[in-house]
């Protein structure tokens, strides 16, 4: 069932994605070569508690830490630990934050030192399927609309659209209905979703540089490219209002 949000609940997750924004910005300024992943873990930990959050994705169906850091063909849930960040490498984090039982999530990929070429046009080319994505988000629009945004964009581009792992409704909950794909499949469900004001959703869109197939590894969290080939991931939560959409993830201008 998707909850529309009252608007107290709207101001209260406009608290927590503003919290989720300042940490990764916090994020980005901490990921250097020579740092380790775990570093980075315990310091957005700090900065979340400190604004009177909880890191949401600790402790959630086990996961063991803050934020997911997810490096070069890792797609998503990269578990932080010991690894030092390397020139060269890019760095995805994923990342939720709780205030008063109401969750922003969003995610973002960062180049660690020089990067090579097509690292740098993988990370923009991802970045610019959520902005497209994020301008389907409109009252009366079918929820199809923003998939089809990140698979078009993307696969005019060369790149592989992650299918197993998906974006979702957020709110209380940090996986709500309705699941948002980042590919359609023809014929559309005559029955899909349409947006209405006060339904918030994460946008999540994941290209890899190869193939879209992945694979978990033994850690039972680490998603993998099968080809081991790089891959990218940006994520906003975002309303949909009466005249068309609010990013409560993003930083003021």
């Amino acid at each position: 069932m998707i909850k529309r949000k009252s608007p107290r609940e709207l101001d209260l997750m406009r608290v927590a994605g503003r919290v989720v924004a300042e940490a990764l910005a916090y994020g980005v300024s901490l990921a250097k070569p020579g740092v380790t992943t775990e570093e980075i873990d315990r310091a957005i930990e700090g900065f979340i508690r400190g604004r009177q959050c909880a890191p949401t994705f600790k402790g959630y169906r086990g996961y063991p830490k803050t934020i997911c850091a997810s490096v070069n063909e890792e797609v998503v849930h990269g578990i932080p630990g010991a690894r030092k960040l390397a020139e060269g490498d890019i760095l995805s984090i994923d990342m939720g934050a709780t205030y008063k039982n109401y969750i922003g999530d969003a995610a973002l990929t960062i180049p660690i030192g020089q990067i090579s070429k097509k690292a740098d046009r993988l990370i923009r080319v991802t970045k610019t399927c959520l902005e497209l994505a994020i301008k389907r988000v409109v009252p009366g629009g079918r929820l199809s609309d923003v998939s089809e945004a990140v698979q078009r964009f993307a696969e005019a581009q060369g790149y592989g659209v992650v299918r197993k792992y998906a974006g979702h409704g957020v709110g209380s909950a940090l996986h709500e209905d309705p699941q948002v794909p980042n590919y359609v499949t023809e014929p559309r469900d005559e029955n899909e979703v349409i947006l209405k004001p006060g339904m918030v959703i994460a946008i999540e869109p994941m290209l890899n540089e190869g193939t879209y197939d992945v694979e978990v590894l033994k850690d039972g969290w680490t998603v993998v490219t099968k080809d081991r080939r790089l891959s990218a991931h940006f994520e906003h939560t975002v309303a949909v209002t009466e005249s068309g959409n609010e990013i409560f993830t993003a930083l003021p201008a």
